[in-house]
């Protein structure tokens, strides 16, 4: 099992920006989702902001592609039938926008090195570079593996989710994602162990 790098940001409030267009997309008032919205928005923004950066969307990018897959998930929650958990639904989402964003970056030709940043939450000098040089390690191993294996690396190994939930959110075999995972624990572990040759 891998240890779990904290990456994501304090759950923020909903901006007002988030707010207005999520909450007046044309709905009448009594109509509106917004108790649910709020709720999702609150449980799962780390998830989304985490999922983001670990499926390659630049870190200039982060917030407006988190906004917008909130303005979609708020677009969509009357649709959403509970067929699925809604972590699971969201990551649907999220992985359109991941995709469209990286696709928007390399038509700029602006290939944006995936820095990782980690935020503080005030640790000593010492516990605070390790923090940075494990989650720069990370996402360089997520840059290089290839798009299957890297999803189910990070919502199974980072994210912790049950693999045959993995299974449901990326639409494949149960034993496909367990194969997947497989392979990407082992290139992580091969990773690993050249790192450590090099120190």
């Amino acid at each position: 099992m891998t240890q779990r790098i904290r990456t994501d940001p304090d759950t923020p409030q909903l901006t007002e920006s988030v707010t207005a267009a999520a909450l007046n997309q044309g709905e009448p008032s009594s109509q509106r989702p917004e108790g649910d919205f709020r709720a999702l928005y609150a449980e799962h923004f780390s998830f989304v902001w985490r999922c983001l950066r670990s499926l390659g969307v630049a870190p200039n990018a982060l917030d407006d592609a988190a906004q917008e897959v909130f303005l979609t998930v708020h677009r969509r929650l009357p649709d959403f039938r509970g067929e699925s958990s809604p972590r699971t639904w969201i990551y649907g989402i999220l992985r359109n926008v991941a995709a469209n964003q990286r696709r928007s970056s390399r038509r700029r030709s602006s290939e944006t090195a995936l820095a990782f940043d980690v935020p503080s939450s005030e640790p000593g000098p010492f516990q605070s570079l390790q923090d940075r040089q494990a989650a720069e390690f990370t996402q360089r191993f997520l840059s290089g593996l290839d798009t299957k294996k890297r999803e189910v690396f990070v919502l199974s190994a980072l994210e912790e989710m049950p693999i045959p939930e993995v299974a449901v959110a990326l639409g494949i075999p149960l034993n496909t994602a367990y194969t997947r995972l497989r392979a990407a624990r082992l290139e992580f572990q091969r990773a690993l162990a050249r790192r450590g040759a090099r120190r």
